[in-house]
């Protein structure tokens, strides 16, 4: 890993322990609502089964490791994975110690998973921010069987994705724009170009790489009005991101802008907006 993509890799895992995972525990109730639909098809294509051995990436706060550890029981195991104390320590308290259950907090590129131990690799959003990502793919099928397949879910290119984008761009009516992203930059886009997640997969040894695309409607209120809405953007995302250190003043003239920006989509309790990711599918 060069001086440069060490850079990037170190600057994540900081802000994942730092304001990234605070912002994130702190509205994790309100997110897992916000990205069930995400959750729900993810989960779905993995089919994690009685008996099994699943890895769950970037576990974060723990929504999809409650689902997966009760599909692999009985005699299942699974092992909960993140960068993020924070994050990691709330997916701790939500589901306890649990039979199967053990939580790693480590970096996914360097840790040592138990070779061949592992039939299901899993994530939700937790694999687009390695600094290395061929090296981290790598590093993480050594965890799997032979034949052990891997399912993710990652977001297409931002322009699909007005529900993170609209409020975004709002917000910078007011509020200096976030410095702008190569394509290879690790962040939530950064598997947008599926032939590039074709190349990263290929590289790091998995075969039969697939990627279906699945178009989504996200509840930014989730059912609880406009203002919910605005107050969940400011402190998730792209947008919390672009708000960090501002100061309380244009904090207040950004979310006006958010609040105007997202009216005409409300609906009743709900402020539903459209959201595109890839469900990916590999081979060991």
């Amino acid at each position: 890993m060069n001086h440069v993509i060490a850079d990037l890799h170190a600057s994540q895992i900081a802000y994942w322990n730092g304001a990234g995972g605070d912002h994130w525990v702190r509205r994790q109730e309100l997110t897992d609502q916000v990205l069930a639909p995400v959750a729900e098809v993810v989960l779905a294509r993995a089919a994690a089964r009685p008996g099994e051995h699943v890895i769950d990436i970037g576990c974060g706060c723990g929504a999809t490791t409650l689902v997966l550890a009760d599909a692999v029981q009985p005699g299942g195991a699974l092992v909960a994975a993140d960068v993020s104390e924070p994050m990691l320590a709330r997916a701790r308290r939500r589901i306890g110690d649990r039979s199967g259950v053990a939580y790693v907090c480590a970096d996914a590129t360097t840790h040592g998973f138990a070779p061949g131990w592992a039939d299901l690799l899993f994530s939700r959003f937790g694999v687009m921010f390695f600094g290395d990502p061929v090296a981290a793919f790598a590093n993480m099928r050594q965890g799997l069987r032979p034949g052990g397949r891997t399912v993710f879910a990652c977001w297409r290119k931002p322009a699909e994705n007005p529900w993170m984008m609209l409020p975004l761009q709002a917000a910078y009516l007011h509020v200096p724009k976030l410095p702008k992203q190569e394509p290879d930059d690790p962040g939530p886009f950064s598997f947008g170009d599926p032939d590039r997640v074709r190349r990263i997969l290929g590289a790091a040894g998995f075969t039969q790489v697939a990627l279906e695309p699945v178009d989504l409607m996200l509840d930014l209120a989730s059912g609880r009005g406009l203002d919910a809405a605005v107050a969940y953007t400011l402190d998730i995302g792209a947008t919390s991101r672009a708000l960090d250190g501002v100061s309380d003043a244009l904090r207040a003239e950004a979310a006006g802008a958010i609040h105007d920006a997202l009216s005409p989509h409300a609906d009743g309790g709900r402020v539903p907006l459209a959201g595109a990711i890839w469900i990916v599918t590999a081979t060991a």
